[in-house]
């Protein structure tokens, strides 16, 4: 018995961070494999086009959904109608939580106001959806993945902020596979190591050395593409996994395997 009810409504999918490397290629991915994708991102589509694997846009900060406010109310309202209006119905097939805010600096440069970015975007706005998509979710049998990062678990200095968001993600993961396996919702995570996204490559830009010193940390001697991580994400999104909840894997190239040298 599929944990996913399909039969009478398209397959849906909220994305956030719909225009980053990592989201672009689920929602391409989820857009090839017949899903109608409903994109979340803080900033405009390029050139102020719209993707065309992405059917409803939403240009907003998901921040903002953290706190008992109007403005939480007012937004949180806005997302879900559109959903419902792309669908047709009161069903979500997946949330996928993708959206992430990242700092890098040593805790002495780390603000209070940083560390509340980053908590809110990473770990306050995936519970806020979840608690939102909650009713459609539950009437399709759907369920919730979270990009995380392999950052929750092998990290470095001047990430805190940011391992901490992870590491969080990857509790609140484990926590709703168990608050919500009773109502047919599945739950779990996905932590990438370092992935060849454009914001990631251009940080290597004349620096083939250093980049070639990347991959090598890996034992596949290469790091991640985008397109690998949402081919994860459609399987946990599909029908195949019926009794996958609460997992958290790394999609890592065997770097969390090793001694030392971690991303």
């Amino acid at each position: 018995m599929s944990t996913t009810d399909t039969s009478s409504t398209p397959r849906v999918v909220v994305l956030t961070g719909v225009l980053g490397g990592i989201g672009s290629a689920i929602a391409e991915l989820m857009h090839d494999e017949g899903y109608l994708v409903v994109g979340l991102d803080r900033c405009p589509p390029p050139d102020g086009v719209i993707p065309k694997s992405i059917d409803s846009f939403i240009q907003c900060d998901i921040s903002k959904l953290v706190g008992d406010t109007e403005e939480a109310v007012v937004l949180g309202q806005s997302i879900v109608d559109a959903t419902q209006k792309i669908s047709g119905s009161n069903k979500l097939t997946a949330l996928i939580n993708n959206a992430a805010y990242q700092v890098v600096a040593p805790i002495e440069d780390t603000s209070m106001t940083m560390w509340s970015e980053v908590m809110a975007t990473n770990v306050g706005a995936p519970f806020a959806l979840a608690k939102l998509f909650l009713p459609q979710l539950t009437a399709a049998k759907g369920s919730i993945i979270n990009i995380a990062s392999i950052h929750a678990n092998l990290t470095k200095p001047e990430f805190v902020a940011y391992a901490s968001s992870k590491g969080a993600l990857v509790s609140l993961t484990k926590a709703l596979a168990v608050e919500l396996g009773p109502k047919n919702v599945r739950v779990n995570a996905v932590l990438p190591a370092a992935t060849s996204t454009p914001m990631l490559m251009a940080g290597f830009d004349g620096k083939a050395e250093a980049f070639k010193a990347l991959e090598g940390m890996h034992p596949l001697q290469r790091i991640c593409e985008p397109k690998e991580i949402a081919e994860f994400v459609e399987f946990l999104a599909g029908d195949k996994c019926h009794f996958i909840t609460g997992s958290c894997l790394q999609i890592d190239g065997g770097i969390g395997s090793r001694l030392h040298d971690p991303v």
